[in-house]
């Protein structure tokens, strides 16, 4: 839709800016000049944003106003003294979430939002507007590194964004086709006989880039690909988002639309942390965030390279400014820089949600990922979930290939379980489809019980 994306970036946007004071553009040519920033400059400006929030939230937010006095004396070096505050877990905000409102905060300026609740209880926070742009901003500042401009065409494979009544929902759409030229297509009802119905929006509507769950844009490739038809369009990319993308789901997903896969790394409770650059590095938005990596069974800090579990400090949040907040994701930082041009700090590895590890009898972390390996290599399994619900007790459900199951197969999957967790009891149920959680994700591997039985860093 070429005419309503001119609109869109010639009138609509001007007029925000005008008449709404928005943002977004203002904090995005902010992140484009300090992308070319060399290492030191990135880092110093990191420190003075840091230092600035630590003096907002030991004066003005409950949570913190106890760590006050030992922040005057370490002043000169945020980043050691932030690591001296307490890992904020997701239940001890819940539990608290009143004590890190800041006290001089208009709550008519207020933004309220959650967590989707797909791996339990969902998170309720607040933002501000400054903090929503500037998330925004860091999003069109990766979508722009592959050609992409704001307010073109975009095609989303997506759950429901809210609980909203059919009116509520009606509304939503039409802001979404013609506010922000998107189409939304439900990631619940991707299947064989939707896929046509799919395939003639997708065409019609001519988008520059798709949008969506790995595991829905994942679904939605094999499903072309097994009755081989293509997507009719010349897309720049297929962005991946909300999930952790597998290789073997990039290489479908490219297969199938014929187009790059873009990885898009954020958290509606941690913002937009990092976006994919065209050399392939996932880069890190420093300029909006300060990330840590720590061991998670005992909060010891890890070095760039080792993989941990990841606290996030939003850098602008100043309404309910969370320290330290534990994402649940496990990732590693990297040593090393890119070729690309682009001097934001990079990832090396996003290895899931801290609750796709599972713990063995003898108390040794496997990694979710592990179980994805073995059944990828079989032919008798179209998909799977696996579940610990506590240490020596899961369940499995498996969707078989009536073509190609073999009992032998499922044999080597139950040894490779019991090899990596030891003597487990596996309860074993065949279904016909996994279907996706309350948000639209597909998770293939989940812990039910804590990772461990020491006392968990609150």
């Amino acid at each position: 839709m070429p005419a309503t994306g001119f609109w869109i970036r010639r009138i609509q946007w001007p007029m925000m800016e005008l008449l709404k004071e928005n943002r977004t553009r203002h904090y995005m040519a902010e992140l484009r000049r300090a992308q070319s920033l060399q290492t030191d400059a990135l880092l110093e400006s990191q420190r003075k944003k840091l230092g600035k929030l630590l003096d907002h939230a030991t004066r003005d937010v409950p949570a913190y106003t106890e760590f006050a006095s030992e922040w005057e004396t370490h002043r000169e070096q945020p980043e050691r003294f932030l690591q001296r505050l307490p890992i904020l877990s997701k239940s001890r905000f819940r539990q608290n979430a009143d004590q890190y409102l800041s006290q001089h905060t208009n709550p008519a300026k207020l933004i309220g939002n959650r967590t989707g609740g797909s791996t339990g209880e969902p998170t309720r926070f607040y933002l501000d507007r400054p903090a929503v742009e500037r998330y925004e901003a860091a999003r069109w500042l990766g979508l722009s590194w592959h050609g992409i401009q704001i307010g073109d065409p975009c095609v989303m494979i997506w759950g429901s964004p809210l609980e909203l009544n059919q009116q509520q929902e009606r509304r939503h759409r039409w802001k979404e086709r013609w506010l922000k030229n998107r189409l939304i297509l439900s990631a619940y009802e991707l299947d064989t006989e939707q896929l046509p119905a799919y395939l003639r929006l997708i065409q019609r509507f001519q988008p520059v880039y798709l949008y969506g769950y790995a595991s829905a844009l994942h679904s939605l490739a094999e499903m072309m690909l097994e009755r081989g038809l293509s997507p009719g369009i010349q897309l720049k990319a297929v962005v991946s988002t909300a999930e952790s993308l597998h290789a073997h789901q990039r290489q479908t997903i490219e297969s199938a639309f014929e187009a790059p896969v873009i990885n898009e790394y954020g958290a509606r409770d941690g913002g937009m942390i990092a976006y994919q650059c065209p050399s392939g590095r996932m880069h890190i938005f420093s300029e909006n965030c300060f990330l840590e990596v720590v061991d998670p069974l005992t909060g010891i800090p890890l070095y760039p390279g080792e993989t941990g579990a990841l606290l996030v400090t939003d850098l602008h949040n100043s309404v309910m400014p969370r320290l330290r907040y534990q994402l649940g994701d496990m990732i590693a930082l990297s040593p090393q820089s890119c070729d690309c041009g682009i001097n934001f700090p990079v990832l090396e590895k996003i290895d899931g949600r801290e609750d796709d590890m599972f713990i063995s009898t003898h108390g040794k972390i496997v990694h979710g990922h592990y179980f994805n390996h073995i059944i990828r290599g079989m032919d008798s399994f179209r998909t799977f979930q696996i579940v610990q619900h506590e240490p020596s007790r899961l369940s499995l459900k498996l969707v078989k290939d009536p073509d190609t199951y073999l009992p032998a197969d499922e044999s080597r999957l139950l040894a490779g379980i019991q090899a990596a967790l030891g003597d487990v009891s596996v309860q074993v149920a065949y279904v016909d489809h996994i279907p996706p959680s309350a948000s639209g994700k597909v998770r293939y591997a989940i812990r039910e019980c804590p990772l461990t039985t020491a006392p968990r860093m609150e």
